[in-house]
């Protein structure tokens, strides 16, 4: 983009307007000097309409680059019909990701540097203007018109400050109202005379309703989150988020700048999303797309975990046994035990010749195998090339020269066939976790020293006297989703599991140290990020330390960062959650909040007989607000809620479902809620939330969760007394 230099404008920041419109622009702004692709004619005198010009242009370039795309032959650049249908993909992503997104600003910033960057800084140098948004927009020239939000020279609109203004002489924020640009407000970093005050916009953005699926902060990231988004792709990084910290937003515009500054390595090993539940996937689902990334998979663990159909449930006991670490030396034993040392020689016949490998050499090969400590799979598959090996060597020292192909034939061979088989079988990693589940004797000998015996009791399905039939096959098993990680841990053992280059793991806190070796696997050639809270864990294997999880993700010794600054939950429901932090998670800082409003919070305390109504007048409160709605309550009272509500012709949403204005309340089973938010939430019962859970301190921190889904309001309905955690008041 050409260089233009400006005169600082004396321009106040912005002053507020009516909040569906954001602040407004100052009556006294003077005119800024008008630069190329800014909207010729418009009104010399009127900043907000050039702005509004240099929107309505850069859409049309836009609109543009899309045609271009969408014109493009590939009739004679592909060689043959393999090579057009992959470009073909490439051009049909590439058309997809230049979509004008009407309701989504094209831009929301402006800087305005002092120097051209990447030009020596020289007295009188011009500067250079950079609007910042979503995407790269350029017009026919090739001139950039709207600069991508994670190139180099974007960064300093989430990081320049008074202190350090990085070379800008002005940011510039825009408010928005759909699509339209309606406001504007500037910072001069580098005036002395102007005091450094909160952005009104940006606290207008923070605050804005929820409705719909959850929305990107490209616009709002804060310098603390910048750091992480914009983390190297070689290390893992893992964060520790309190409640409303953005944690979740990070970790999805962290891999939105991965794919931009290191695209044709991901692309090629793969990135991946792993969420809590399809709930919570059905709701981020839209931030990528809306930063332009359309190929990021996103998955549940037990979607990772699929080799079987989870139809099962394992009581808490058997769920922390069977996620314990200590497992994974249990199948490991267990499939090793499948290897038999040779008693017998092998004997190959290749025509009138009979070539014998005795007993002890074979024993010899066996036991280098094993001291390799190689897959299990990948060894069985080098114990006949071993063999034909050592027949090979004997060949040569007959006097015949043998060659590659009479090797691969030897190893072919029946006898060679028939001795693997007999000491290195082929292992069905179902079949073998079944067998642990069931067979008294087998779990016995490869937990021994491992598991005490009542554990091996806790995790078999059928013990001795007890009256029950253990599953004859693995189809009719009835597997738990503790046992499909297992399976998956056993099929890693057999044949090493595919390595990503990047992973997200979310919610991380509430996985087994099992499940985050699943998780482990699958980037243990690349990188993760790491996203979660350990207040929020909310199982009973919910992990203690951040240093223990990224010990069995296989990341140990990865930096941890902490965000304590809360951007969503008002600042007296974020205190009231926080009351419960000395029982869940004494070691956390406590969390704070820049939300300039309180927020609304009410304790309303009924009689038994009236907690229905109660709760339905609460939610019909909140329907006469703007906004989303949530109806948090334990699971047992869902059925109650969702009849009562009908009954009173409120109609509500299952969980993940995307809001709309004309269905904005979501009924909200509390084991769902995590990671969920809403403009406004009911929460029925806590104590119930507490109770539902198999101790207290994992109810507790449901709770926890619950108390911390709102973003303006939050009204708690009880008929039982509170936990006495939260006090009296």
């Amino acid at each position: 983009m050409p260089s233009h230099a400006h005169p600082t404008p004396d321009q106040h920041p912005a002053t507020p307007a009516p909040p569906a419109a954001g602040p407004a622009p100052s009556p006294e702004a003077p005119a800024l000097d008008h630069a190329p692709g800014q909207g010729q004619g418009a009104a010399p005198g009127d900043p907000l309409q050039r702005e509004r010009a240099h929107l309505a242009a850069s859409r049309t370039a836009l609109r543009a680059m899309r045609k271009d795309a969408e014109a493009l032959n590939i009739a004679d650049v592909a060689a043959n019909w393999v090579n057009a249908k992959v470009l073909q993909g490439e051009i049909d992503a590439r058309i997809k990701a230049l979509a004008d997104l009407s309701g989504t600003p094209l831009f929301f910033g402006r800087l305005d540097y002092l120097h051209a960057p990447g030009v020596e800084l020289a007295e009188g140098a011009a500067g250079e203007n950079f609007y910042v948004g979503r995407r790269h927009v350029h017009d026919a020239d090739g001139d950039p018109m709207v600069i991508d939000w994670r190139a180099p020279v974007s960064q300093p609109f989430y990081r320049a400050s008074k202190k350090d203004p990085m070379d800008l002489r002005l940011r510039r924020r825009f408010g928005y109202t759909g699509g339209e640009l309606t406001a504007y407000e500037d910072e001069h970093l580098t005036d002395p005379a102007e005091a450094e005050t909160t952005s009104a916009l940006l606290q207008a953005e923070i605050e804005r309703p929820r409705v719909g699926p959850m929305r990107d902060i490209v616009a709002t990231i804060q310098p603390e989150q910048d750091e992480i988004v914009r983390s190297g792709i070689g290390g893992t990084v893992c964060v520790q988020g309190a409640p409303g910290t953005g944690k979740t937003a990070v970790g999805l515009h962290r891999v939105a700048y991965l794919l931009y500054a290191h695209r044709e390595r991901l692309a090629r090993s793969g990135t991946l999303v792993i969420g809590p539940n399809r709930s919570f996937l059905q709701y981020i689902e839209q931030v990528l797309p809306a930063l332009g990334e359309l190929e990021v998979k996103q998955a549940t663990i037990d979607d990772l975990v699929g080799h079987v159909e989870v139809r099962g449930t394992d009581d808490a006991a058997a769920a922390m046994v069977k996620g314990d670490a200590r497992m994974a030396e249990v199948l490991r034993r267990a499939v090793r035990s499948h290897v038999t040392l040779p008693q017998e020689p092998c004997m190959v016949v290749r025509g009138s010749r009979r070539w014998r490998i005795p007993a002890y050499e074979l024993e010899e090969i066996v036991q280098e195998l094993q001291d390799r400590d190689i897959r299990y799979g990948a060894a069985r598959e080098a114990l006949p090339q071993r063999i034909a090996h050592a027949v090979l060597v004997r060949m040569e020292q007959a006097g015949e020269a043998p060659d590659d192909r009479v090797q691969d034939a030897v190893a072919r061979n029946a006898a060679v066939k028939a001795a693997v088989k007999a000491i290195w079988p082929p292992v069905d990693p179902a079949k073998l976790v079944l067998r642990l589940l069931v067979d008294v004797d087998f779990l016995a000998e490869h937990a021994d020293g491992l598991l005490t015996d009542e554990e091996q009791k806790t995790i078999l399905w059928a013990l001795p006297g007890s009256g029950k039939r253990a599953p004859r096959s693995v189809k009719s098993a009835k597997w738990s989703s503790a046992d499909a990680v297992l399976i998956d841990e056993a099929t890693d053992l057999v044949a090493r599991t595919h390595s990503l280059g990047h992973v997200v793991l979310d919610e991380a806190q509430d996985l087994s140290p099992m499940q985050y070796r699943a998780v482990g696997r699958r980037c243990t050639t690349g990188s993760a990020t790491i996203l979660g809270d350990i207040a929020q864990g909310t199982t009973p294997w919910a992990t203690d330390t951040w240093q223990q999880a990224l010990a069995h993700l296989g990341k140990p010794g990865s930096v941890v960062e902490e965000l304590t600054q809360g951007f969503r939950v008002p600042r007296e429901v974020i205190a009231y959650a926080s009351r419960l932090l000395p029982a869940i998670a004494p070691d956390l800082k406590e969390a704070t909040s820049i939300r300039e409003s309180a927020g609304d919070f009410a304790l309303r305390a009924v009689e038994s007989a009236d907690l229905d109504a109660a709760v339905l007048a609460a939610c019909r409160d909140a329907l006469a607000k703007e906004g989303s709605i949530g109806l948090i309550a334990a699971d047992a009272r869902i059925p109650v809620l969702r009849a009562a509500l009908e009954e009173a012709g409120i109609s509500c949403l299952p969980p993940g479902a995307e809001t709309s204005a004309e269905a904005r309340l979501t009924l909200v089973p509390a084991t769902l809620a995590k990671g969920l938010e809403y403009d406004y939430v009911v929460l029925d019962e806590p104590a119930a939330i507490v109770d539902g859970e198999p101790d207290e301190r994992t109810g507790l921190r449901r709770l926890y969760v619950c108390l911390t889904r709102p973003v303006s309001g939050l009204t708690i309905v009880h008929a039982t007394a509170l936990p006495e955690q939260l006090g009296t008041d």
